[in-house]
């Protein structure tokens, strides 16, 4: 799929209501760390944390945190065991971060007040990360998040759980959906909410549909996430690679990774 619309998506509105999208998070939650979908670029990670040093991982735009564990759960069998990390977001989630921290015994905590990853603040340390999150920025922001990274010194990390092919737009729109409607009951932290804008009036469901068909015509492909990379980095202070690695089972991850050299 070489398209790349700027289309709208709900999430991105100031507006949207909360409590939709908690919905909308928690159900990425779910199927993103139930699939394992990050687990491929875990050798990746854990390249970066030991070329920098690191063992703190800082994520941008963390959402509801889906696929936190299973990256965290990954580099510890990559031997990397102590490996911490700090979820963030402009729109905070603490209800379920509380929930990932209580499960990794504190290793995943985060920050609730709201966070810029446009703007990191300084007292905010480690490789930065996003996941599913770097196609909501148009080229100009992008560009902006990865200089804010370089010149901080830090290394990071951005990945996309797609590789950007017109059957993951079948996908979206007939089997996911279906997927979430036998799901739902299962997501925790349990909401009444959820399920009233799930089965009674399938607000969720709906705009999920939207949301996820869009996130796919937004993502930059690798030659792209490379060229925003080069020109947030003119001097050529960080390494860069980018491409796309395989799930055993098929699916894709579309990744950029740098650091300084």
């Amino acid at each position: 799929m070489r398209v790349r619309l700027r289309l709208f998506e709900f999430e991105d509105l100031p507006w949207f209501p909360t409590v939709i999208r908690a919905g909308l998070m928690d159900y990425l939650r779910f199927m993103i760390s139930a699939l394992g979908i990050y687990r491929p670029i875990a050798p990746l990670l854990a390249e970066g944390l030991r070329c920098t040093g690191q063992t703190h991982l800082l994520e941008l735009g963390a959402g509801a945190g889906g696929g936190t564990e299973t990256v965290w759960r990954a580099l510890q069998a990559e031997g990397l065991r102590d490996t911490t990390i700090t979820l963030t977001d402009l729109y905070p989630q603490p209800d379920a971060w509380a929930d990932i921290a209580q499960r990794t015994a504190g290793a995943i905590g985060y920050e609730p007040a709201s966070v810029n990853a446009l703007s990191v603040p300084a007292q905010l340390r480690g490789f930065r990360t996003i996941f599913s999150a770097f196609h909501h920025f148009p080229p100009a922001a992008a560009q902006a998040m990865l200089h804010d990274a370089v010149r901080a010194g830090t290394g990071i990390g951005v990945f996309e759980g797609a590789g950007k092919h017109w059957r993951e737009l079948l996908l979206a729109w007939t089997v996911l959906p279906v997927a979430q409607l036998l799901l739902t009951p299962f997501f925790r932290p349990f909401r009444l909410s959820r399920l009233f804008f799930t089965y009674l009036v399938p607000v969720i469901p709906l705009c999920t549909i939207w949301d996820g068909s869009v996130s796919l015509l937004r993502m930059y492909s690798p030659d792209e996430l490379l060229a925003l990379a080069h020109a947030a980095d003119p001097a050529g202070l960080f390494v860069w690679q980018a491409g796309k690695k395989r799930h055993s089972w098929g699916p894709e991850v579309t990744y950029l990774i740098g650091w300084p050299k």
